[in-house]
């Protein structure tokens, strides 16, 4: 329910690695700055930031990759009505060219490029970037479960959407950017990773390379193996491979799980990847794993969210909400969770059913597009209510990290499509600069919505909310002082974060101008349909 996927794209491919000016956005598709004085210069050069900071990792970056190829796969046709599939094309090949870089031999990975505490303590350009910038690789003597099946599961995602498949996962068509060339190179990456993942001893990657433990720290390893051998089996054709990610699914009890779906917990989106497959290939799956166990699987899922009953709850203002998970980018869950109900919802057992989670999701994309207390789309840059001061160096144009807020005063520039954190557990936000849990930007925070406006370019039948919301409706209901949460911690509580760990510098843009351009077509679109049968 963005104008179109272009809006998230644009924020996307200014994360991009470059050397143009920051406020040159169009050009910023082509032309990247170079890492220089960096000893891995091959391995590291491109790729995007992953968030506040200017370090690359491929963890988080994985997770993108495999929502976005997902997405597209299943709503590639939003995509081509918008006109926005050469930018999706440009976007994922930036991505999936760097991660194939960052995986040199058969054996082994780039899981980080950067230090985190310099990167975490430096507030400016990215043309001043702070040495030494080394990358932190996995073996198989120093292994990373997770992160090797994260990448083989990116791989294979995108291999199937490059392939052009009509069959894996999609209740439509993909988006037209078939590459079988390039389609064969990703699924060979794939697979090399998966038996990595798969044939090494099973440890997380912050386990064996602690130097990268507090960036993304991971909780654990059997989510991802299910989802590489899922998504690889889905990719060659092969029940062996379907049937080994069914053994971990059990064996690891991620059944009936409340978690939420993001870059470290991958268990709620499997059980719908599981349901789409058995739909479009039960050949794959055995007898004892049919298409109804995955739809009742789904759908108690989804059934606890929508009636109240799961771990998440609804905020006043109507955000679905989890403690813990939620205190920092609220938005994520709830995004994350409206995505995977329009995943499912042609798969519901009843109308009812695909209704009622249809409604739900909307109703999450409308509270992010300006349905909500504040009256503030969180979208930067897609209506006067949107955030104005985004968490991010380069867009503010500052380089003092004793005044990030202050200087200066306004932001430089404009990180158009960029979805922030979001409010706090009582709808409030509060457009603070250095107020990270609220206003930073990060990849995966875009994700989600690049899958919900390319659905919504598809079926939408209402212009976006922030249509609607008259200029300054924001700033008449603003909250004064300052949130209570990690950066400014609750008078008391105790749980602040030293200065140099709250400095995160958001440096992502690329994602973000897709969805700017597919908001704009999402209501071009609905128009001209609307001329067409006599209702304008």
């Amino acid at each position: 329910m963005v104008d179109s996927p272009r809006q998230p794209h644009l924020f996307l491919r200014s994360s991009k690695e470059r050397q143009t000016p920051f406020h040159q956005p169009c050009q910023l598709a082509q032309q990247f700055c170079l890492e220089r004085r960096e000893r891995h210069r091959k391995r590291s050069d491109g790729g995007y930031y992953d968030a506040g900071d200017y370090i690359k990792c491929t963890y988080p970056l994985s997770f993108v990759l495999t929502s976005v190829c997902w997405g597209a796969i299943e709503f590639g046709s939003g995509y081509d009505d918008a006109k926005q599939t050469p930018y999706l094309d440009d976007m994922l090949r930036w991505g999936l060219d760097w991660l194939i870089r960052a995986h040199p031999e058969e054996g082994s990975l780039v899981v980080q490029v950067g230090n985190g505490d310099l990167d975490n303590n430096y507030w400016g350009g990215d043309q001043d970037i702070p040495n030494p910038r080394p990358s932190y690789l996995i073996n198989s003597t120093y292994p990373g479960t997770d992160a090797a099946a994260s990448a083989s599961a990116a791989f294979s995602a995108c291999s199937i959407l490059y392939s052009g498949s009509r069959t894996t996962f999609a209740n439509s068509a993909p988006a037209s950017l078939s590459d079988t060339n390039y389609a064969s190179t990703l699924q060979t990456h794939a697979t090399q990773l998966y038996n990595l993942a798969a044939k090494s001893k099973f440890a997380t990657f912050t386990s064996s390379v602690p130097a990268v433990k507090d960036v993304y720290p991971s909780s654990g390893y059997q989510d991802e193996l299910v989802l590489g051998a899922l998504m690889l089996g889905a990719a060659t054709n092969s029940s062996t491979l379907i049937s080994q990610a069914l053994s971990w699914y059990q064996s690891a009890g991620l059944s009936g799980a409340d978690n939420v779906f993001n870059w470290d917990s991958k268990g709620p989106g499997l059980a719908i990847m599981f349901a789409q497959l058995a739909k479009a290939q039960p050949q794959l799956f055995p007898s004892s794993s049919p298409l109804s166990d995955w739809q009742s699987e789904a759908e108690s899922y989804f059934d606890r969210i929508v009636n109240g009953k799961s771990r998440g709850t609804l905020t006043s203002g109507g955000l679905l909400y989890y403690d813990g998970d939620s205190d920092e980018a609220s938005l994520n869950p709830s995004l994350n969770a409206a995505m995977l109900m329009l995943h499912y919802a042609p798969l519901a057992t009843n109308n009812d059913k695909k209704s009622m989670y249809t409604s739900y999701a909307r109703n999450q994309i409308s509270y992010a597009l300006g349905n909500n207390p504040m009256s503030a789309p969180y979208v930067v840059g897609s209506n006067p209510n949107s955030p104005s001061n985004p968490h991010s160096a380069p867009a503010s144009g500052g380089s003092d990290i004793n005044n990030i807020n202050s200087s200066p005063p306004q932001e430089l520039n404009v990180l158009y499509g960029a979805i922030v954190g979001g409010p706090d557990k009582s709808d409030r936000f509060f457009d603070i600069r250095d107020d990270w849990p609220e206003t930073e930007v990060a990849l995966d925070y875009n994700a989600p919505m690049l899958t919900l406006a390319a659905a919504s370019v598809m079926s939408e039948s209402d212009d976006p909310y922030f249509t609607r919301l008259q200029d300054g409706a924001y700033d008449k209901v603003k909250p004064t002082g300052t949130p209570c949460d990690a950066m400014y911690p609750c008078k008391g509580s105790g749980h602040g974060l030293s200065h140099g760990a709250i400095i995160a510098l958001a440096v992502v843009i690329s994602v973000f101008g897709l969805l700017i351009a597919l908001g704009i077509a999402w209501v071009f679109l609905l128009r001209k349909r609307l001329r067409a049968s006599g209702k304008v």
